[in-house]
């Protein structure tokens, strides 16, 4: 009768990896660096751009899906703030993976008026390193990592949140 020799690799541990866990990602953008160039297809099939805000303050917040309930209090937290941020000079627009006719449904259904660009190719998520290992209940996957950046007149970036709020955003936008 054959011997069957079974080997195991131990895991190796890194940088990446603490009590075999993943790193979770955080963008590598930071405050005084220039926005990257966008520009998408928002949910009214119009072209939207980073130079359409040009000589105005954006907010560009990145979300991981449409209708849940993170993302819907998130939204429905910047529409119920909307003429607030407004009043300070900011504008929205919000960026996920969905495609136009999602985005559509979305806005309709919670009246959002601002902005949302399909990235259905991830072009714009991956530009702004929002793309990465997340944690959601214990279970860690690749998605968008929920993310916001407030850009200034100029196209730079005034300050990155990473730990956002979704039923208190526009409080993190205008008190930090």
């Amino acid at each position: 009768m054959p011997i069957t020799v079974t080997t195991t690799t131990p895991p190796t541990t890194t940088k990446a990896t603490v009590a075999n866990k993943p790193a979770l990602h955080h963008t590598s953008l930071r405050a005084g660096m220039p926005a990257p160039f966008f520009e998408g297809i928002n949910q009214q099939g119009q072209l939207i751009s980073l130079r359409s805000f040009t000589g105005r303050r954006l907010l560009l917040y990145f979300y991981p899906k449409d209708n849940t309930p993170p993302c819907t209090a998130q939204a429905c937290n910047l529409r119920d703030h909307y003429s607030e941020l407004g009043k300070n000079g900011i504008s929205i627009v919000g960026v996920s993976a969905d495609n136009e006719l999602s985005h559509a449904e979305f806005s309709d259904k919670h009246q959002l008026p601002f902005s949302i660009l399909a990235d259905t190719d991830l072009a714009i998520i991956k530009a702004y390193d929002v793309w990465g290992m997340k944690d959601i209940a214990g279970r860690f996957f690749e998605g968008i990592v929920r993310t916001s950046f407030l850009i200034d007149e100029h196209g730079i970036i005034e300050r990155v949140i990473n730990n956002v709020s979704t039923s208190k955003h526009a409080d993190q936008i205008l008190n930090s």
